[in-house]
């Protein structure tokens, strides 16, 4: 996340909300952040669920 944007979206609650979609846990530092999951069939449950979390905190 751009530093210009890190008081609206922080990288560790974004990489998180999808990393739970897939069956992990994820976390970091509001620039950056890494994760994992152990159903990777669920990828584009998470890439969908980041798009509306990232749509309701960057109002």
């Amino acid at each position: 996340v751009t530093s210009d944007l890190t008081l609206k979206v922080k990288a560790g609650e974004l990489v998180n909300v999808m990393a739970q979609q897939v069956g992990g846990k994820g976390g970091g530092r509001p620039d950056m952040a890494m994760a994992g999951g152990a159903q990777p069939e669920n990828v584009s449950v998470a890439l969908n669920s980041a798009r509306e979390w990232l749509k309701t905190n960057l109002q």
